[in-house]
């Protein structure tokens, strides 16, 4: 089994840093050339099925990569991006902050983060994708199957967190991924193991996420 795990594509709410979460913010004219550029770099992976977000943003990403082709595309509630509740639409630009001084720990100290009212921690996106995974792991008919996953920043981080087997403080080892980075993993008797990481098939700059 492979998985290529993408990242969406940008929106307007990504590029003026405004928390996303659960909102359904669609992608922009840039987030969808990305996807394009990302369909043409993984042109020759045999996908035979799409797991994806519920969200606008990660659907219409994996349709864009699956342009042309007959693959199933599932939704998975599993794979949304981490809940932020009354944090979500606020802006987290170092010019333009209007957050707590405690939301610094999203990324300083995920361990200690505390999810605001309506939203999610760490452990709770840790649980729900490591679910997702094992499940997946656990279907024999998939043994041999090439499977794209569009998700989300956080999300992503999750699976990724719980593949490399890592702590909650480790969460972000990995940084939050560029808009249509693809990561592929190899699982091989119900192991998993990393090929690639973050790898965009563009040449487009793409500010980091926490600036």
């Amino acid at each position: 089994m492979k998985l290529y795990m993408v990242r969406h594509g940008e929106t307007d709410w990504n590029k003026a840093r405004r928390i996303q979460g659960q909102v359904d913010i669609p992608l922009n004219e840039f987030g969808r050339r990305l996807a394009k550029k990302t369909a043409l770099g993984l042109a020759d992976v045999p996908f035979d099925l799409c797991y994806t977000s519920p969200m606008s943003r990660a659907k219409e990403t994996a349709k864009l990569i699956l342009q042309g082709r007959e693959t199933p595309v599932i939704e998975d509630e599993r794979i949304i991006e981490m809940a932020f509740g009354e944090f979500e639409g606020k802006c987290c630009a170092k010019s333009g902050w209007n957050l707590p001084e405690e939301f610094r720990r999203f990324f300083d100290g995920p361990e200690r983060y505390q999810a605001p009212s309506g939203g999610e921690d760490f452990a709770a996106v840790k649980k729900r994708t490591k679910e997702f995974l094992e499940e997946l792991y656990g279907k024999e008919e998939y043994r041999d199957s090439s499977i794209l996953i569009t998700t989300h920043g956080a999300a992503l981080a999750g699976l990724l967190n719980n593949i490399k087997g890592r702590s909650l403080a480790e969460y972000w080892d990995g940084g939050v991924h560029k808009n249509c980075a693809v990561t592929e993993v190899e699982v091989v008797g119900g192991k998993p193991y990393i090929v690639s990481e973050n790898v965009a098939y563009y040449d487009d700059e793409v500010e980091p996420w926490e600036d």
